[in-house]
């Protein structure tokens, strides 16, 4: 008899089967919870974007966050999606040993192009080196763009669904996968999936959106050029406003707290 999965963590519940006789993995959540907390953040942090962007950065974070799901646990991913319309950035990081995500949206300064481009980088923490993919592509959703990415870098089929509700799921394609049905599959055909196929669970996964950025991080990454001139940091000022770069947090930092770090990392 096989050995009970242990009980999920805290957190946005992503469980992950196997679809027998069809040779596809099944990567599913409800990121209600997820979304929440995302949606907390913007208000914390005074942010408001289009409708567009905003659909945009919601279904590219539940994408990222069911192909993070379907990962190893010892990698740490990113995706950035340039998307020319709307014209806005993309970005989305995750951490599969401490199952969390965050991501941003840019929206100013956003690089023109012909197509869309799709970047992804895999970090592994042993093993193997840092990985990094580029695709362009033409879906004007981020339902194809996933889909993109998967057969042009991953080169397997891959089909991601909104089902409603906060819920998604990802299916992937493994050896000897029955493509003709994978390719067939719609969405009320995936709500269905545990009453007409026979589903195997693997593993489930809770994430929390998490991006752990800090004053001592943001000063950190501030160092050097502090070192340089705090002045040109600073100019007149007392304290500056620094925004992460990985979920948009706005931190406070000041001349005082600034120098007293460097006096402490020297």
């Amino acid at each position: 008899m096989a050995e009970a999965l242990p009980a999920a963590p805290s957190g946005t519940e992503v469980t992950i089967d196997f679809v027998r006789h069809r040779n596809t993995l099944l990567v599913r959540g409800d990121l209600s919870s997820l979304l929440v907390d995302y949606y907390l953040h913007l208000a914390d942090q005074k942010l408001q974007y289009e409708p567009a962007a905003a659909t945009a950065f919601r279904d590219g974070l539940a994408a990222f966050v069911l192909h993070t799901a379907s990962r190893p646990r010892h990698e740490h991913l990113a995706w950035t999606v340039n998307l020319q319309e709307p014209r806005v950035n993309l970005f989305f990081a995750g951490d599969n040993e401490d199952c969390t995500v965050t991501g941003r949206l840019f929206t100013e300064n956003v690089r023109e192009a012909e197509q869309n481009v799709f970047y992804a980088e895999l970090m592994p923490r042993r093993g193997t080196e840092k990985r990094r993919s580029v695709v362009n592509f033409t879906e004007a959703n981020l339902c194809g763009a996933v889909e993109s990415y998967y057969a042009t870098s991953e080169q397997r089929l891959a089909r991601f669904f909104d089902l409603g509700g906060d819920q998604f799921a990802l299916l992937l394609s493994h050896p000897d996968c029955d493509e003709s049905w994978l390719r067939a599959l719609e969405t009320e055909g995936v709500r269905a999936l545990a009453e007409t196929e026979t589903l195997a669970r693997i593993d489930r996964r809770a994430y929390q959106w998490s991006c752990g950025c800090s004053q001592q991080k943001i000063m950190g990454a501030l160092a050097p050029a502090a070192r340089d001139s705090l002045a040109s940091l600073f100019g007149d000022d007392e304290s500056i406003r620094v925004q992460c770069p990985r979920c948009a947090a706005m931190h406070l930092i000041t001349r005082e707290a600034m120098e007293a770090f460097l006096a402490q990392s020297s």
